[in-house]
C-alpha cells in the first residue's frame, strides 16, 4: 500500500510528539547498534558468535519499528478531533452490550499507538466494533461479528471528542 493509499490515523499532538521522539531516539540510536554488530564481529567467527545475531536481529527489529514509524507518522492526522454529529476516529464511546445498559463500556476510538497516552481502551477504526460503530449516533444499535465468530449487538450510549 503506497502512502497515498494508505488510511488516514487520527492522533493527538501530544500521541503525535511521543512517537516523533520514539522515532528520533530509534535514529540517533543507529550508530551505537552498527557499532555494536562491528565490535562482535571481530570476536571471529560468525556461526557461532550469539553476540552478533543479537545484535543483527536488534539491528533488524529497530529499522523494522523506524519504517513503520515514519510511514505512521506520514499518515497521522494530528490534532483535535472536531465537532461531529456521529461516531469519528478521534471519539471517546459509550456503548451497552446486548440490549443490557448495565454493562457498558467507555473507550477511544483511534491508532493503538496512542494508548500510552490515556488509560482508556483504545479501539482501532479498522476492528470489527471500530467499523461496525464509525458514523453511528446515540441510541443507534449495531451487530458485528467478534473474531471469535459471534455476533455481538451494541448501542452507542453518547460520544465526544477526545481531549487528551
Amino acid at each position: 500500500m503506497s502512502s497515498s493509499e494508505a488510511p488516514k490515523t487520527w492522533l493527538s499532538q501530544d500521541a503525535y510528539d511521543r512517537l516523533q521522539a520514539e522515532l528520533d531516539e530509534l535514529i540517533a540510536g543507529r550508530p551505537a547498534i552498527a557499532a555494536e554488530i562491528n565490535a562482535r564481529r571481530e570476536e571471529g567467527d560468525l556461526r557461532e558468535n550469539g553476540g552478533y545475531h543479537a545484535a543483527r536481529e536488534e539491528q533488524s527489529r529497530q529499522e523494522g519499528r523506524i519504517l513503520y514509524l515514519k510511514e505512521f507518522l506520514r499518515n497521522a492526522e494530528v490534532g483535535e478531533v472536531q465537532a461531529a454529529d456521529s461516531v469519528v476516529p478521534g471519539s471517546v464511546v459509550t456503548i451497552y452490550f446486548d440490549d443490557d445498559q448495565a454493562d457498558t463500556e467507555t473507550f477511544l476510538l483511534g491508532s493503538r499507538e496512542i494508548s500510552s497516552t490515556t488509560d482508556l481502551t483504545v479501539y482501532s477504526p479498522e476492528s470489527a466494533l471500530g467499523k461496525a460503530i464509525l458514523g453511528a449516533r446515540p441510541g443507534q444499535t449495531v451487530t458485528y461479528t467478534a473474531p471469535s465468530g459471534a455476533d455481538i449487538k451494541v448501542t452507542v450510549v453518547k460520544f465526544g471528542a477526545f481531549e487528551g
